[in-house]
């Protein structure tokens, strides 16, 4: 393990502020993973880089045997950790939620507790992906993309704007069907068009064609809420936002956008985790480091040159997948029986 890794290891063993992790009720012995997130997985840390302490816990058997569940998941705050439930971990896991997903892509030297559950999990961690990372990871994606333009205070074109828009509101509506009444084919239909108003800053716009009958009334209302929050989180500029310009943080989120790219990528073509993005470090190092800003902090053509490429091979990648539409659920149905069977044994 390396020199950083070490100190890391030890500031998380010994350090007061992380003594909640032995003390805690549902942690200590319950803990089968305990890794890093953030920069320090990705492995574009820098002097200074918030250390994100990443883990899963499993539950007592009482809890798995009577099927309660006393928590989901334990966040400190202060010491930027979150420790997931473990059932609660491979629902979210199944669902391809990138944030979960990148647990099981670490390096092996980065996992500080790895117990037969946790290795468990590594070793099945490919039942849990699918083509649905498309969406979840593109939806991060786009987000990130959106956030970068507010920062930057520097719009795309408009009519890629618009692209960007409903491109977001897809990925949502991809959990449609899961979460409301179900829609037949050409339900709603959403597309860009020359705007109503033609006018120097909007030249297109989002339309939609609709065809409802006999549809309940508050499934609509919730969707069409949805994809409301989705249009107006385009016209706003949050303090976050705000705060990442003035501290000069454009290029950690031009890096991280590129990142979720690579990452999608692999998930696809290799059906592989990589949160540890070596072959990426000095493409991923510069870009944070402001390569690809110009001085007014704005990114350069290059960079968006960049980004379209990797949406070409992403968009590639999607439609030549060998990966299933959605996550093997009787494989793991059948992986949290013998998680479970195992802890109650013990």
């Amino acid at each position: 393990m390396s020199d950083y890794l070490e100190e890391l290891k030890h500031k998380i063993n010994e350090s007061p502020e992380y003594e909640f992790l032995k003390t805690n009720k549902h942690l200590g012995e319950n803990i089968c993973i305990l890794t890093l997130g953030g920069s320090y997985a990705y492995g574009t840390n820098v002097e200074g880089s918030d250390i994100d302490v990443r883990g899963i816990a499993i539950s007592p058997s009482r809890e798995i045997i009577i099927g309660k569940r006393s928590f989901e998941q334990i966040i400190d705050n202060p010491t930027d950790t979150t420790v997931y439930e473990i059932n609660k971990m491979i629902s979210l896991l199944s669902q391809c939620n990138p944030n979960c997903i990148e647990i099981l892509g670490c390096k092996p030297e980065q996992y500080f507790i790895l117990t037969d559950i946790g290795q468990k999990l590594l070793d099945n961690k490919k039942i849990f992906l699918s083509k649905r990372c498309v969406h979840t990871f593109g939806g991060y994606a786009t987000s990130q993309l959106r956030r970068l333009e507010n920062i930057s205070n520097k719009y795309v074109q408009q009519s890629a704007q618009e692209q960007h828009i409903l491109d977001s509101i897809n990925n949502a509506r991809y959990d449609f069907p899961e979460h409301y009444f179900p829609m037949g084919d050409g339900f709603i239909d959403l597309y860009i068009d020359d705007a109503v108003t033609e006018t120097e800053e909007f030249e297109k716009e989002i339309f939609m064609d609709i065809n409802l009958k006999h549809y309940p009334l508050r499934d609509y209302a919730n969707m069409w809420n949805e994809m409301k929050s989705i249009v107006s989180s385009y016209n706003r500029i949050g303090k976050r936002n705000r705060r990442a310009l003035d501290h000069n943080k454009i290029g950690k989120h031009m890096m991280h956008l590129i990142r979720l790219y690579f990452m999608c990528i692999d998930i696809l073509e290799k059906q592989e985790i990589n949160t540890y993005r070596e072959k990426e470090h000095d493409l991923l190092m510069e870009i944070r480091n402001g390569k690809y800003i110009d001085e007014n902090q704005q990114p350069i053509p290059e960079f968006s040159e960049m980004v379209d490429d990797l949406e070409k091979k992403l968009k590639y990648a999607a439609e030549n997948t060998e990966l299933p539409e959605t996550a093997n659920i009787d494989a793991i149905e059948e992986l949290m029986f013998e998680i479970n069977s195992s802890i109650i044994e013990k």
